[in-house]
């Protein structure tokens, strides 16, 4: 069916086209080495992806910690300045009275007017 000459030239035509291919390979890279890595490649930038993912919520958790911590802060100081307030009017309020009472004069200030003055 194929002659001496036909063989030889189907094992010319099939070495050319090995060496062609090779050629083209190591000038491109070989496909399964670029396709290795990409996924190499891939792994990769899904780990940083989410090691970056990771640090952000990190620092987003440490600044919400920072900003509570501050926040009470805040408040336990504004609590004890009104408690000092409460307090330097009491004793406003004894001082006064006692004034009253070494003049022999009354106080007529009612539970309401002690109400009234400690809200303002």
């Amino acid at each position: 069916m194929f002659s001496l000459l036909d063989t030889l030239k189907l094992g010319a035509g099939i070495a050319a086209g090995l060496m062609f291919y090779h050629l083209y390979a190591v000038s491109i890279g070989y496909p399964s080495a670029a396709r290795e890595a990409r996924a190499g490649y891939i792994l990769l930038a899904e780990k940083s992806a989410a090691d970056a993912k990771a640090a952000e919520m990190e620092r987003q958790r440490n600044a919400a910690a920072e900003a509570t911590e501050e926040h009470r802060k805040r408040l336990m100081a504004a609590e004890g300045a009104e408690q000092a307030a409460k307090d330097t009017l009491e004793i406003e309020i004894q001082s006064y009275e006692l004034q009253l009472s070494e003049k022999n004069r009354a106080c007529a200030v009612t539970a309401a007017d002690r109400q009234w003055l400690l809200r303002h």
